[in-house]
C-alpha cells in the first residue's frame, strides 16, 4: 500500500487524516508565533541535547511560496535563523535571479536542530536519521502557513513532506500534486549540494537550480 503524503495538515484538503508523528509537546498551539515559542522546548528526539537552539521557520504566514530544507547548519544553529550560512547565500542569489523576493517566502527546515559531528573546532553536518525527521514533522504540522506551492530542497525535505524516500533527480522541476494536498510540490536539490560540486559542474547545476525556482515563481505569480 502506498504511503500517504506527509504535506502538513494545514496544506491538505479538508477531511484528510493527519499523519502519525512522534511526541507532540505542543498539541494546543494555534498560531505561528505560539508554535515558534513551543518549538524552543522540543525534546522529541535527542538532537536538542547537542544543538545550540531550535531553528524555526522564518517568513510571513501569508506567503504563497514555502521552501523546506533539510536542517540548520552551523551558522543557523548559532543565529537561530534558517538559511543564513553559505547555502543560504546561494539560495538568496538564486531567488533574486528567479525574480522571488526572500522576504515574500516562508523558509524552514524538515529538522529544526543542527545534527553534526565535531572535528576539532569545526562542526560538520550529519544527515538526519528517519526517526529524527519523523519526530520533527510535528513542527511542519504547526507552521501555520498555507502556501500555494512548497519547494522541497533536497531528499530529506522530500522525505519529510511525502513520507517516503523520493529521488530528487527523477522528480526535479516536476510540479507534483500530492494526494489530498491543497499545495503543489516541487522538488529540487539543496543549495548546499551546489557548494560541494566540482567546479566544472557548478555553473550548470546552479543554472538548473535557478530554473526550478523560476517554475515556482511562475506558478505562484499566476
Amino acid at each position: 500500500m502506498a504511503k500517504r503524503a506527509r504535506i502538513p495538515s494545514n496544506q491538505r484538503a479538508a477531511g484528510d487524516v493527519p499523519p502519525e508523528t512522534g511526541s507532540r509537546p505542543a498539541a494546543h498551539v494555534t498560531s505561528l508565533d505560539e508554535a515558534r515559542s513551543a518549538a524552543l522546548e522540543c525534546q522529541a528526539c535527542s538532537l536538542w541535547q547537542y544543538a545550540t537552539q531550535t531553528v524555526f521557520g522564518d517568513g510571513g504566514p501569508r506567503a504563497a511560496l514555502m521552501l523546506v530544507g533539510e536542517q540548520p547548519g552551523d551558522s543557523e544553529d548559532r543565529t537561530g535563523k534558517p538559511f543564513v550560512g553559505p547555502a543560504g547565500h546561494v539560495l538568496d542569489r538564486a531567488l533574486r535571479e528567479a525574480g522571488i523576493a526572500r522576504e515574500a517566502v516562508y523558509v524552514t527546515n524538515a529538522v529544526k536542530h543542527f545534527k553534526y559531528v565535531p572535528r576539532g573546532k569545526r562542526r560538520l553536518h550529519k544527515k538526519p536519521a528517519e526517526a529524527e525527521i519523523d519526530a520533527c514533522h510535528q513542527w511542519l504540522e504547526r507552521e501555520f502557513v498555507a502556501p500555494r506551492l512548497i519547494v522541497a530542497l533536497g531528499s530529506t525535505a522530500a522525505r519529510a513532506l511525502l513520507g517516503r524516500p523520493t529521488p530528487v533527480e527523477a522528480n526535479r522541476g516536476r510540479l507534483l500534486s500530492p494526494p489530498g494536498a491543497r499545495a503543489k510540490l516541487l522538488i529540487t536539490v539543496h543549495p548546499s549540494a551546489l557548494l560541494r560540486m566540482p567546479d566544472e559542474y557548478k555553473a550548470e547545476a546552479y543554472r538548473r537550480f535557478v530554473a526550478v525556482l523560476r517554475v515556482a515563481a511562475d506558478y505562484v505569480g499566476s
